[in-house]
């Protein structure tokens, strides 16, 4: 059996989280799809999945197999492209992450409009709010809102975003004024995860060095932006989110921002592709397409929010 094509079944397993979505995928039977694991599994001396009737799971030895076969395959299809010049024909399977609010609120309509584009690119959307590998993961494409590291990916700006505090109109009508974070224990909040469970940093305040950190028990705790953002414009509370989360809302008059002079610096927002890629027909075509779109949209954003 070629092992490159068993590979190639292994990855798709892996895409599909079964044997029978592989075997769909490819068009090919569960026992062929089911013979060239085995065949892999039986080349490294090693399981590679943990396989139940409904789920599977990488062993250990898999998860390190898995991270080099999507970087052998994607330096095939690299290699493919370029010797037979299809620089100009964007085609194959385009593989973009981007956490799970900004996947929703900036990329899917960005994607909508490149598929119809490019009839010959197909596109699987990742949403994901950890951190994610390109390369290990096979990952084409990331948004990435965060100071960057130094890495060997392919970084592109497209705009920066403030993590902000709001609240709508009517409760703060009726709850004490916010003039500085210390405020806020005063206040019913509405948390989440990724902004703090039960406290909140700032910046420290004009002539110290000491961050500013307001401890609180939450009313209301979330794991969706979108309800957060709900319970906001209900009047429910106080809530901290990415500006690009709340701009329409805020928008709409039906939240405000508040403690504006106590916000953070402005967090970058790229669009990640690991080196080389770029030379890929259908990585160019999309960063190309997506960059002055993603731009055009921040700046929209930011004018919204500035203006409130």
């Amino acid at each position: 059996m070629d092992r490159i094509d068993a590979m190639k079944v292994f990855v798709a397993t892996l895409d599909e989280g079964s044997l029978a979505g592989a075997s769909r995928r490819l068009g090919r039977s569960p026992a062929a799809v089911s013979r060239a694991i085995a065949f892999l599994e039986a080349h490294v001396g090693s399981p590679l999945l943990h396989r139940t009737t409904r789920t599977i799971r990488l062993s250990e030895a898999g998860e390190r197999y898995a991270a080099a076969c999507r970087r052998i395959l994607t330096d095939l299809e690299e290699a493919d492209l370029l010797v037979a010049g299809e620089r100009s024909a964007p085609r194959g399977v385009l593989n973009v992450t981007a956490p799970v609010a900004a996947g929703q609120d900036l990329m899917r309509p960005i994607l909508d409009e490149f598929i119809d584009q490019f009839p010959a690119v197909s596109v699987r959307l990742h949403m994901l709010d950890r951190p994610v590998s390109l390369i290990d993961e096979g990952i084409d494409v990331a948004l990435r809102i965060a100071h960057l590291p130094d890495s060997t990916l392919i970084a592109i700006p497209v705009g920066e975003v403030r993590r902000v505090v709001a609240a709508s109109p009517r409760y703060l009508a009726k709850h004490p004024q916010i003039r500085e974070p210390a405020d806020l224990e005063r206040h019913q909040i509405i948390s989440m995860t990724h902004f703090g469970l039960d406290s909140w940093n700032f910046p420290p305040a004009e002539g110290s060095t000491v961050a500013q950190v307001v401890h609180f028990s939450p009313r209301l705790t979330v794991n969706s932006i979108d309800a957060a953002v709900a319970s906001a414009v209900e009047g429910r509370g106080v809530t901290r989110m990415f500006s690009y989360h709340v701009a329409q809302p805020v928008k709409d008059g039906q939240l405000k921002i508040v403690l504006r002079d106590s916000e953070h610096a402005p967090l970058p927002v790229h669009l990640l592709t690991p080196h080389g890629r770029l030379a890929v027909p259908k990585v160019r075509a999309f960063v190309d397409f997506a960059a002055p779109r993603l731009r055009r949209h921040f700046k929209q954003l930011q004018r919204i929010t500035d203006a409130d």
